[in-house]
Protein backbone atom coordinates (compact mmCIF):
# COMPACT_ATOMS: atom_id res chain seq x y z
CA UNK A 1 0.00 0.00 0.00
CA UNK A 2 1.14 3.32 -0.85
CA UNK A 3 2.11 5.88 1.85
CA UNK A 4 -1.06 7.80 0.42
CA UNK A 5 -3.34 5.35 0.85
CA UNK A 6 -1.74 4.57 4.68
CA UNK A 7 -2.30 8.79 5.10
CA UNK A 8 -6.07 8.46 4.84
CA UNK A 9 -6.20 6.79 7.96
CA UNK A 10 -3.87 8.07 10.19
CA UNK A 11 -5.96 10.74 12.02
CA UNK A 12 -7.27 11.46 15.19
CA UNK A 13 -11.33 10.56 15.20
CA UNK A 14 -13.81 13.38 17.14
CA UNK A 15 -15.54 12.36 20.16
CA UNK A 16 -18.79 13.08 19.29
CA UNK A 17 -21.11 9.79 18.56
CA UNK A 18 -23.22 10.62 15.28
CA UNK A 19 -25.50 7.00 14.98
CA UNK A 20 -26.08 4.76 17.91
CA UNK A 21 -27.51 1.04 17.69
CA UNK A 22 -28.67 -0.01 21.06
CA UNK A 23 -29.30 -3.69 20.98
CA UNK A 24 -31.07 -3.82 17.43
CA UNK A 25 -33.31 -6.54 16.67
CA UNK A 26 -34.74 -6.80 13.16
CA UNK A 27 -37.37 -10.09 11.68
CA UNK A 28 -38.29 -10.71 8.43
CA UNK A 29 -41.04 -13.22 9.71
CA UNK A 30 -39.44 -15.63 11.48
CA UNK A 31 -36.21 -15.35 10.28
CA UNK A 32 -33.76 -13.28 12.81
CA UNK A 33 -31.28 -11.54 10.28
CA UNK A 34 -30.20 -8.77 13.22
CA UNK A 35 -29.36 -10.00 16.63
CA UNK A 36 -28.52 -7.85 19.23
CA UNK A 37 -26.75 -5.10 17.45
CA UNK A 38 -24.83 -2.94 18.92
CA UNK A 39 -22.67 -0.42 17.33
CA UNK A 40 -21.68 3.69 18.13
CA UNK A 41 -19.87 5.42 15.02
CA UNK A 42 -18.14 8.85 15.85
CA UNK A 43 -18.19 12.09 13.51
CA UNK A 44 -15.88 11.58 10.83
CA UNK A 45 -15.05 8.01 11.16
CA UNK A 46 -14.92 5.87 8.33
CA UNK A 47 -16.17 2.30 8.73
CA UNK A 48 -16.17 -1.10 6.53
CA UNK A 49 -18.59 -4.15 6.63
CA UNK A 50 -17.72 -7.13 5.62
CA UNK A 51 -19.41 -10.40 5.85
CA UNK A 52 -20.94 -13.23 3.62
CA UNK A 53 -23.92 -12.91 1.81
CA UNK A 54 -27.12 -12.82 4.06
CA UNK A 55 -25.10 -12.26 7.16
CA UNK A 56 -26.98 -9.15 7.66
CA UNK A 57 -24.44 -5.96 6.55
CA UNK A 58 -26.85 -4.34 4.42
CA UNK A 59 -30.19 -4.87 6.53
CA UNK A 60 -27.91 -3.09 9.21
CA UNK A 61 -27.34 0.60 7.03
CA UNK A 62 -31.04 0.49 6.10
CA UNK A 63 -31.97 0.27 9.14
CA UNK A 64 -30.29 2.97 9.87
CA UNK A 65 -32.53 5.75 7.46
CA UNK A 66 -35.38 3.48 7.63
CA UNK A 67 -35.38 1.63 4.54
CA UNK A 68 -35.74 -1.11 6.81
CA UNK A 69 -37.37 -1.37 9.92
CA UNK A 70 -36.15 -2.71 13.00
CA UNK A 71 -38.45 -4.46 16.15
CA UNK A 72 -36.29 -4.36 18.80
CA UNK A 73 -33.27 -1.91 20.43
CA UNK A 74 -33.23 2.06 19.39
CA UNK A 75 -31.39 3.59 16.58
CA UNK A 76 -30.17 7.02 16.96
CA UNK A 77 -28.70 9.57 14.43
CA UNK A 78 -27.49 12.78 15.30
CA UNK A 79 -29.35 12.87 18.40
CA UNK A 80 -32.48 11.84 16.89
CA UNK A 81 -34.10 8.09 17.70
CA UNK A 82 -35.75 6.44 14.41
CA UNK A 83 -38.37 4.12 13.90
CA UNK A 84 -41.26 2.48 16.59
CA UNK A 85 -43.60 5.28 16.05
CA UNK A 86 -41.13 8.28 15.76
CA UNK A 87 -42.04 11.27 13.63
CA UNK A 88 -38.41 12.36 12.76
CA UNK A 89 -37.83 9.81 10.08
CA UNK A 90 -37.69 13.41 6.84
CA UNK A 91 -34.99 14.76 9.20
CA UNK A 92 -33.06 11.87 9.36
CA UNK A 93 -32.77 11.15 5.59
CA UNK A 94 -31.62 14.64 5.06
CA UNK A 95 -28.84 13.93 6.99
CA UNK A 96 -27.86 10.49 5.75
CA UNK A 97 -26.89 9.82 2.24
CA UNK A 98 -27.22 6.39 0.49
CA UNK A 99 -25.42 4.68 -2.35
CA UNK A 100 -27.48 1.68 -3.47
CA UNK A 101 -25.71 -0.80 -5.62
CA UNK A 102 -27.96 -0.44 -8.80
CA UNK A 103 -27.52 3.28 -8.80
CA UNK A 104 -31.38 3.87 -8.45
CA UNK A 105 -31.00 6.99 -10.41
CA UNK A 106 -34.12 8.03 -12.44
CA UNK A 107 -34.13 7.62 -16.21
CA UNK A 108 -36.18 10.18 -17.47
CA UNK A 109 -34.40 12.79 -15.58
CA UNK A 110 -31.15 13.76 -16.85
CA UNK A 111 -28.24 13.66 -14.97
CA UNK A 112 -28.22 17.45 -13.46
CA UNK A 113 -31.87 17.16 -12.55
CA UNK A 114 -31.21 13.63 -11.21
CA UNK A 115 -28.84 15.95 -8.68
CA UNK A 116 -31.06 18.94 -8.24
CA UNK A 117 -34.32 17.08 -7.71
CA UNK A 118 -33.90 16.33 -3.52
CA UNK A 119 -32.24 19.72 -2.55
CA UNK A 120 -35.25 21.34 -4.45
CA UNK A 121 -38.46 19.22 -2.83
CA UNK A 122 -36.71 18.56 0.34
CA UNK A 123 -34.85 21.22 1.29
CA UNK A 124 -37.24 23.91 -0.37
CA UNK A 125 -33.64 25.47 -2.52
CA UNK A 126 -34.19 27.43 -5.11
CA UNK A 127 -33.41 26.07 -8.65
CA UNK A 128 -30.22 28.49 -9.55
CA UNK A 129 -28.59 27.33 -6.05
CA UNK A 130 -29.57 23.75 -6.45
CA UNK A 131 -27.91 23.59 -9.78
CA UNK A 132 -24.63 25.47 -8.58
CA UNK A 133 -24.50 22.79 -6.03
CA UNK A 134 -25.06 19.59 -7.98
CA UNK A 135 -22.37 21.23 -10.13
CA UNK A 136 -19.84 21.69 -8.38
CA UNK A 137 -20.32 17.93 -6.77
CA UNK A 138 -20.63 16.72 -10.28
CA UNK A 139 -17.09 18.58 -10.87
CA UNK A 140 -16.40 16.79 -7.51
CA UNK A 141 -17.01 13.02 -8.48
CA UNK A 142 -14.93 14.24 -11.78
CA UNK A 143 -18.33 14.10 -14.54
CA UNK A 144 -19.20 18.25 -15.04
CA UNK A 145 -19.35 17.62 -18.46
CA UNK A 146 -22.27 14.69 -18.68
CA UNK A 147 -24.48 16.96 -16.71
CA UNK A 148 -26.84 17.16 -19.69
CA UNK A 149 -26.61 13.35 -20.42
CA UNK A 150 -29.68 10.70 -19.32
CA UNK A 151 -28.28 7.81 -17.25
CA UNK A 152 -28.46 5.70 -19.84
CA UNK A 153 -25.82 7.37 -21.75
CA UNK A 154 -23.13 6.52 -18.77
CA UNK A 155 -21.00 3.94 -18.06
CA UNK A 156 -21.98 1.88 -14.75
CA UNK A 157 -18.90 3.51 -12.99
CA UNK A 158 -20.18 7.42 -14.51
CA UNK A 159 -24.00 5.99 -12.94
CA UNK A 160 -22.44 5.18 -9.86
CA UNK A 161 -20.65 8.41 -9.31
CA UNK A 162 -23.75 10.55 -10.43
CA UNK A 163 -25.32 8.81 -7.51
CA UNK A 164 -22.60 9.28 -5.04
CA UNK A 165 -23.01 13.07 -6.16
CA UNK A 166 -26.76 13.25 -6.09
CA UNK A 167 -26.63 11.83 -2.59
CA UNK A 168 -23.72 14.71 -1.81
CA UNK A 169 -25.94 17.42 -3.03
CA UNK A 170 -27.92 16.91 0.21
CA UNK A 171 -25.25 17.98 2.06
CA UNK A 172 -25.31 15.07 4.28
CA UNK A 173 -23.44 14.32 7.47
CA UNK A 174 -23.06 10.79 6.99
CA UNK A 175 -22.88 8.38 3.84
CA UNK A 176 -24.34 5.15 3.71
CA UNK A 177 -22.88 3.05 0.84
CA UNK A 178 -24.46 -0.54 0.40
CA UNK A 179 -21.61 -2.88 -1.92
CA UNK A 180 -21.46 0.08 -4.32
CA UNK A 181 -19.49 -1.81 -6.83
CA UNK A 182 -20.63 -5.11 -7.26
CA UNK A 183 -22.67 -4.24 -10.18
CA UNK A 184 -19.80 -2.57 -12.16
CA UNK A 185 -17.23 -4.33 -14.60
CA UNK A 186 -14.12 -4.74 -13.02
CA UNK A 187 -12.40 -1.72 -15.07
CA UNK A 188 -15.15 0.68 -13.57
CA UNK A 189 -14.46 -0.23 -9.93
CA UNK A 190 -11.74 1.52 -9.56
CA UNK A 191 -13.02 5.37 -10.42
CA UNK A 192 -15.54 4.67 -8.20
CA UNK A 193 -13.63 3.88 -5.41
CA UNK A 194 -11.33 6.91 -5.69
CA UNK A 195 -14.33 8.64 -5.58
CA UNK A 196 -15.39 7.24 -2.04
CA UNK A 197 -11.45 7.56 -1.35
CA UNK A 198 -11.60 11.24 -2.27
CA UNK A 199 -14.30 11.41 0.35
CA UNK A 200 -12.94 9.90 3.46
CA UNK A 201 -10.23 12.25 2.88
CA UNK A 202 -12.37 15.13 3.07
CA UNK A 203 -13.31 13.62 6.53
CA UNK A 204 -16.80 12.40 5.70
CA UNK A 205 -18.90 9.82 8.42
CA UNK A 206 -19.11 6.72 6.05
CA UNK A 207 -20.65 3.59 6.34
CA UNK A 208 -20.08 1.68 3.70
CA UNK A 209 -20.72 -2.32 3.15
CA UNK A 210 -18.53 -3.92 0.66
CA UNK A 211 -16.18 -6.44 -0.14
CA UNK A 212 -13.42 -4.93 -1.77
CA UNK A 213 -11.02 -5.36 1.15
CA UNK A 214 -8.15 -3.20 -0.58
CA UNK A 215 -10.62 -0.34 0.23
CA UNK A 216 -11.22 -1.81 3.44
CA UNK A 217 -7.11 -1.35 4.28
CA UNK A 218 -7.23 2.02 2.80
CA UNK A 219 -9.68 3.90 4.07
CA UNK A 220 -11.43 2.26 6.93
CA UNK A 221 -10.66 3.65 10.66
CA UNK A 222 -12.54 0.02 11.22
CA UNK A 223 -13.87 -3.22 9.90
CA UNK A 224 -16.47 -4.83 10.69
CA UNK A 225 -17.38 -8.55 10.25
CA UNK A 226 -21.08 -9.86 10.52
CA UNK A 227 -21.80 -13.20 10.38
CA UNK A 228 -25.46 -14.80 10.95
CA UNK A 229 -27.17 -11.55 11.81
CA UNK A 230 -24.14 -10.54 14.55
CA UNK A 231 -21.17 -8.44 14.81
CA UNK A 232 -18.71 -10.90 15.24
CA UNK A 233 -15.46 -8.85 15.52
CA UNK A 234 -14.38 -4.89 14.84
CA UNK A 235 -10.84 -3.58 14.70
CA UNK A 236 -8.80 -1.41 13.14
CA UNK A 237 -8.07 -2.71 9.51
CA UNK A 238 -4.20 -3.13 10.41
CA UNK A 239 -4.80 -5.53 13.66
CA UNK A 240 -8.43 -7.22 11.62
CA UNK A 241 -6.25 -8.44 8.91
CA UNK A 242 -3.18 -9.49 10.43
CA UNK A 243 -4.39 -11.27 13.59
CA UNK A 244 -8.33 -11.70 13.77
CA UNK A 245 -9.50 -13.19 16.25
CA UNK A 246 -12.65 -15.30 15.61
CA UNK A 247 -12.29 -18.26 13.53
CA UNK A 248 -15.07 -17.26 11.44
CA UNK A 249 -13.20 -14.16 10.96
CA UNK A 250 -10.37 -16.13 9.75
CA UNK A 251 -12.38 -18.81 7.96
CA UNK A 252 -14.18 -15.70 5.87
CA UNK A 253 -10.81 -13.38 4.91
CA UNK A 254 -8.78 -16.97 3.74
CA UNK A 255 -12.52 -17.12 1.45
CA UNK A 256 -12.27 -13.35 0.03
CA UNK A 257 -8.50 -13.10 0.10
CA UNK A 258 -7.86 -15.23 -2.33
CA UNK A 259 -9.63 -14.23 -5.16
Amino acid sequence: MNTASNAVAARPLADEVIITLDHVDKYYGDFHVLRDVNLAVRSGERIVICGPSGSGKSTMIRCINQLEHHQKGRIVVDGVEVGHGHKSLDTVRREVGMVFQSFNLFPHLTVLQNCTLAPMKVRGMAAAEAREIAMKYLARVRIPDQANKYPGQLSGGQQQRVAIARALCMNPKVMLFDEPTSALDPEMVKEVLDTMIALAEDGMTMLCVTHEMGFARQVADRVIFMDKGEIIEQDAPEAFFANPRSERTRAFLGQILKH
